[in-house]
C-alpha cells in the first residue's frame, strides 16, 4: 500500500530534466534564490540579537513629523 503511494507520488512528480527550455531553468533557478533570500531575510529579522535594533524603528511608517516640518519651512499645509 505504502510502496503504491510512492510510486504514484514519484510519477506525479517527476520532471522531465532535459525537456526543459531556457525558460524554465530561469524560473526554477530564480524561485530558489528568491525562497533562499526570504530565509536568510527570515532568520536576520527574527534573531532575538536583532531584537532591540528593529524595535527601536518600528513606528518609522507612523511617524509622519518630518512631513509636517517640510511643509512648514516650504510653506505647505
Amino acid at each position: 500500500m505504502l510502496r503504491s503511494i510512492v510510486n504514484s507520488l514519484s510519477e506525479h512528480f517527476h520532471t522531465n530534466w532535459e525537456a526543459m527550455t531556457t525558460n524554465d531553468w530561469i524560473g526554477t533557478i530564480l524561485t530558489v534564490v528568491v525562497f533562499l533570500l526570504m530565509v536568510g531575510m527570515y532568520v536576520y529579522v527574527l534573531r532575538p540579537k536583532n531584537r532591540e535594533q528593529f524595535e527601536s524603528r518600528r513606528f518609522i511608517p507612523l511617524d509622519d513629523e518630518d512631513k509636517q516640518e517640510m511643509g512648514d519651512k516650504h510653506g505647505g499645509t
